[in-house]
């Protein structure tokens, strides 16, 4: 006997989007056959034929802010937003919380105070910051499933930027132990400061040749050392011709974007609008169907969400200076019916959806046991309904503070329930686990 059936006539799995039958014991999935199987259990869900099973989503970028920054956000709101949203597991960023997650002993902090306190199943990345080379490899050890950095200043002072010599000394000591090092690449000397209200001026200010410098650097650093590297916040869909040469060259290089570059251009955004500042910037929409082309293309490996929110008061409503609002977009919950919206206009399927925010996540992650619906995967799903809509209302969202780009945006989708490890996330009780780089 099982503990749980879901009969589906729309399921996605690695071939495709087909119906069927999915069967779960002790939290993992043992059986996936045809939908007229007899497999039974304690609990069957029939999905509505409006209701398509997708595996659970996994979002590799999120910035928790716990401890040290919980009026910003905190274990418990994120996990929420993130379950709401269809997400099963994420991984948090090192930075934003204090202590930042750049030795073992803040490692064990963070751990500490997520316990007890997680809606899905987290696990944590770990900084490279100048004069911390001799704690990759313990955090390694520790389980972190790879490390930041930053290549100009990351708008705290306590997580400070790597130069190109320390970069490269980095990437140099991770290939040692087969580490990941993902970077905000972005070259400081090509960005001015921003002042005032006009969104044109921000834009300008951190222009393309910003990130096409510092990914040309680290293309190049990632062919010296060998090592392995992946692009973060992907906003320069100009930089993707040489990404995808240094893939043919044979480089360990991947690549994400996310939901609101996607979605919002720089057209469309209004001056003293601070609720769209994000670094990269949000470009245009020449560079936004670029792209969806690259992700067409297989050039952008994945979509996440780059939720790093912030209390209202530092987004600057008061004056709309661009210069001084806090920059990050706050989208957990809504990721993937924001990029649903978009996708299914271009042409696009569910089973592309899930590769691009389940599937591939997982793997760059190297989780085993994450992202997919097959046999000997955690029974992890979203119950996702695509063709209902509505309106994004701020205050409804779960993350801690009302404020999100996505107020007021008509979205096409509905994430109806989630499932972790079979279980439904019903924002009530706290079953979601802490992940090392060896559980998942």
């Amino acid at each position: 006997m099982l503990d749980l059936v879901f009969r589906a006539r729309r399921m996605i799995t690695s071939a495709g989007e087909t119906e069927g039958t999915v069967g779960v014991r002790e939290g993992r999935i043992v059986a996936v056959e045809p939908l007229n199987s007899a497999l039974d259990a304690d609990r069957v869900i029939e999905l509505g034929a409006n209701q398509v099973l997708l595996p659970g989503l996994v979002d590799t970028h999120v910035h928790v802010n716990d401890p040290g920054r919980t009026e910003w956000e905190g274990f418990k709101t994120a996990t929420r937003a993130a379950a709401a949203g269809g997400i099963t597991t994420m991984l948090d960023m090192p930075l934003n919380s204090l202590p930042p997650t750049i030795d073992v002993d803040a490692l064990e902090v963070k751990r500490k105070t997520a316990e007890g306190r997680l809606h899905i199943d987290v696990g944590f990345w770990g900084g490279a910051v100048p004069g911390n080379i001799e704690q990759l490899r313990p955090m390694h050890e520790a389980g972190v499933f790879g490390f930041k950095s930053f290549l100009l200043h990351s708008g705290v002072d306590e997580f400070g930027h790597l130069t190109f010599a320390q970069f490269e000394a980095a990437l140099s000591a991770m290939n040692r132990f087969n580490g990941l090092m993902i970077v905000h690449a972005e070259d400081g000397h090509s960005i001015t400061k921003p002042t005032g209200r006009r969104y044109a001026d921000f834009l300008a200010s951190r222009p393309d040749e910003a990130e096409n410098t510092a990914i040309a650097k680290v293309i190049e650093l990632t062919r010296k050392t060998g090592a392995r590297a992946h692009i973060l916040h992907l906003a320069s869909a100009s930089a993707l011709p040489m990404i995808a040469e240094a893939r043919d060259e044979g480089l360990d290089l991947t690549v994400e974007t996310c939901p609101h570059y996607l979605t919002f251009v720089a057209e469309e955004i209004p001056d003293g609008a601070t609720q769209f500042k994000c670094c990269p910037p949000i470009r245009d929409a020449a560079n936004r169907e670029a792209l969806w082309q690259g992700l067409a293309d297989g050039v952008i490996d994945f979509i996440v969400s780059d939720h790093s929110p912030c209390t209202v008061e530092l987004k600057r409503f008061d004056t709309g200076d661009f210069g001084d609002a806090w920059g990050g977009i706050a989208g957990l919950q809504v990721g993937l019916p924001a990029v649903w919206t978009q996708a299914r206009r271009r042409g696009f399927t569910m089973f592309d959806v899930a590769e691009w925010m389940a599937h591939r996540p997982a793997d760059l992650a190297g989780m085993q046991h994450k992202g997919q619906i097959a046999p000997g995967y955690d029974a992890d799903f979203c119950v996702f309904a695509p063709d209902e809509a509505f309106v994004v209302q701020a205050e409804q969202l779960y993350h801690r503070n009302p404020v999100t780009a996505y107020h007021g945006m008509p979205l096409a989708g509905r994430v109806v329930s989630t499932w972790l490890r079979g279980i439904k996330v019903t924002g009530e009780e706290m079953h979601g686990d802490l992940l090392g780089r060896e559980d998942a």
